[in-house]
């Protein structure tokens, strides 16, 4: 293996390849390795203009701009902009992961960037550009926000290591369900970086605590894990080095992002100003979010803050915002009670509180934790690095130069199931622990349709053309019901042989069929290196294609619906509405012909714009219609 040089902040040192360890943050990302001569887990620190001289930041906003002529800047710079340029300035991209308009509608003010609600069931795209000219701009999924994010990480490790970078722990909140997994694993891709293993922040933490570092150790601690966007409580029991997850809870949409609402609401109380007001006025929204983060943080020092903004005094006690934060941290609690009852455990049982987030720095916060587990907690490490110490811990034992620990067996490659458009739905991802098992819902197409053809895939590619047919099977007998009411779940099960078992079940008549696959699944070692490597190689290629087939997908089921739905309220539209909402369909056609999804989007936002008002009216008269001369108690 060639030897590399790198320089970091305790010297110019030598070392063989490295895999690093990223911490993928809702309000600060940031990336680790381990030192090649101390052996300490170090966050890798680059000497920063607007920092004092002699100090360095290991810490990188996860904010990422588009400055209109093509550039995308991320981080330090990118935070300028979030007043001056709120529409094409991105923070929380976190929060979006692998959710659906549905998920966030509640929350949606938050955020002064566009947020597209075309279809509350679809995953949430993000729209920027210069709106304010009626441009159609550039539409963007949080995994691809997400994947400037650790391309900046990268390119910064690459420029103080002096060595390309393509190997990476990533960590993720406990709490994190298969898709936001699947989607930081996905950003990983689409960055250049070879993710190795998807970790969980607590069991990071408590790595980097070096709670279970030496064989004697027998430990059941609780990590508390209060971030910008994400919360969540894991119990572990760690004994002769191996860590178990016991029980673990949260909250992917709480943290100290709320900590800021509640602030600004607070004033725009005090202010008499509606909060339909500011979602017309972005810049103010985002100035006054911004000294909302600036009153938080000053507040765990001091008894008041009190500042000015647009000729507006802003004001808050210490008192005042513990009030405020009160709701958010009691779901904290009782999230915790859940872990434990899980864990079948009491507050009692527990020996170590780990602290970790930016969020845990909040006096507030340490005292309600240690009060209710009895203990004084630990947070005698930087809440903000701990996790990326952890995961560069954790990839220090994957490079195999750490053997004290027990790594379990692995699934070599991912394991899914072709879906609409040629597209690889992974069910497992490789490098999962087993036995393991996952199972996930789809339905027809077709009205009728009477049989399911299962396609079982092996490979890191989108595209299941690009990977190896492990098995084929039918699913069939299912009773003739209309498109999208079949509920079939497919069952992947990997038992300890290695051997995978695949079902195939219709919910609601029990049509049920199975198949199982032999262990490593004739690949060898040579052709897992291929695969491996070739996903890497085409990250690029492949996310672009996953993008236009996905756009291309939702084009066509929003042409059909359209369809069926002119077709049945043909005699309710005015000729103008029905020959706009023809020329809306033909535009839309012609673009799932062309390879631009950002096209296919901004046709989807058209046709959904034009239909909308007409929809809710007819909509609103059937209700007027079943309600008349009915009496509601």
């Amino acid at each position: 293996m060639a030897k590399i040089g790198i320089n970091i902040a305790t010297g110019s040192l030598q070392q063989e390849e490295i895999i690093v360890g990223i911490d993928l943050g809702t309000t600060n990302s940031l990336i680790a390795i381990i030192h090649p001569e101390t052996r300490q887990a170090v966050a890798l620190k680059e000497h920063n203009s607007s920092l004092p001289a002699g100090q360095a930041g290991s810490l990188v906003p996860s904010i990422i701009h588009f400055d209109g002529n093509g550039n995308i800047i991320v981080g330090e710079e990118a935070k300028q902009y979030l007043i001056t340029e709120p529409h094409n300035t991105i923070f929380s991209a976190k929060r979006l992961m692998g959710k659906s308009y549905n998920d966030i509608k509640n929350n949606s003010s938050f955020f002064t960037y566009k947020i597209i609600d075309d279809n509350t069931e679809s995953l949430v795209k993000i729209q920027v550009g210069n709106l304010s000219t009626g441009q159609a701009g550039k539409f963007y999924s949080p995994v691809e926000l997400s994947s400037f994010i650790l391309k900046e990480l990268k390119q910064r490790a690459e420029h103080i290591l002096k060595t390309p970078v393509i190997k990476a722990v990533v960590t993720v909140p406990a709490y994190f369900n298969d898709a936001q997994r699947q989607a930081t694993r996905d950003a990983g891709k689409l960055a250049g970086l070879d993710v190795l293993r998807i970790i969980n922040e607590p069991t990071a933490a408590s790595l980097a605590y070096g709670i279970g570092l030496h064989k004697e150790d027998h430990k059941t601690i609780a990590v508390y894990d209060l971030g910008g966007g994400t919360f969540d409580i894991s119990i572990l029991r760690i004994s002769n080095g191996i860590f178990e997850v016991l029980s673990t809870n949260g909250d992917t949409y709480l943290g100290g992002d709320d900590f800021d609402n509640a602030i600004v609401k607070f004033w725009l109380q005090q202010l008499s100003i509606n909060e339909d007001e500011l979602k017309n006025n972005k810049e103010f929204a985002q100035a006054i979010r911004l000294k909302a983060e600036e009153a938080k943080k000053h507040l765990s020092a001091n008894e008041m803050f009190s500042d000015n903004l647009n000729q507006h005094e802003l004001k808050i006690s210490k008192t005042e915002f513990e009030e405020l934060i009160c709701p958010s941290i009691d779901k904290t609690i009782t999230a915790c009670k859940n872990a434990l009852k899980d864990a079948q455990l009491t507050a009692a049982d527990i020996e170590v509180i780990v602290m970790v987030g930016g969020s845990t720095r909040i006096p507030f916060v340490k005292k309600t934790i240690s009060d209710f587990f009895g203990k004084e907690v630990n947070d005698s490490m930087n809440p903000e690095e701990v996790v990326a110490l952890g995961a560069a811990l954790q990839a220090d034992i994957l490079a195999g130069n750490n053997k004290e620990f027990l790594l379990l067996d692995i699934t070599p490659l991912s394991l899914g199931i072709e879906t609409r458009g040629g597209l690889m739905d992974v069910l497992i991802p490789r490098n999962s622990k087993i036995p393991t098992k996952a199972s996930r819902q789809y339905t027809t197409q077709v009205n009728g349709q009477s049989g399911i053809k299962i396609s079982v895939f092996q490979g890191e590619r989108d595209i299941v053309k690009d990977n190896r047919k492990l098995a084929e099977f039918n699913l069939t007998n299912i009773p003739g019901m209309p498109a999208g009411l079949p509920k079939v779940e497919i069952s992947f099960l990997i038992n300890a042989d290695g051997i995978l078992i695949v079902k195939a079940k219709e919910l609601r008549s029990g049509a049920e069929q199975s198949i199982e696959v032999q262990p490593q699944y004739g690949l060898t070692d040579q052709q897992v290196e291929k695969m491996l490597l070739e996903s890497i190689t085409h990250a690029k290629d492949d996310i672009a294609t996953r993008a236009l087939l996905e756009a291309r997908t939702e084009g066509e089921q929003l042409l059909e619906t359209t369809e069926k739905f002119i077709q049945k309220n043909s005699k309710k539209l005015s000729p103008e509405e029905l020959v706009t909402t023809a020329e809306a369909m033909q535009a839309l056609q012609l673009a799932l012909t062309m390879e631009d999804k950002d096209l296919v989007h901004s046709k989807i936002e058209e046709l959904n714009n034009l239909s909308r008002p007409y929809a809710e009216r007819i909509m609103d008269e059937a209700v007027s219609k079943a309600m008349k001369g009915k009496a509601i108690s």
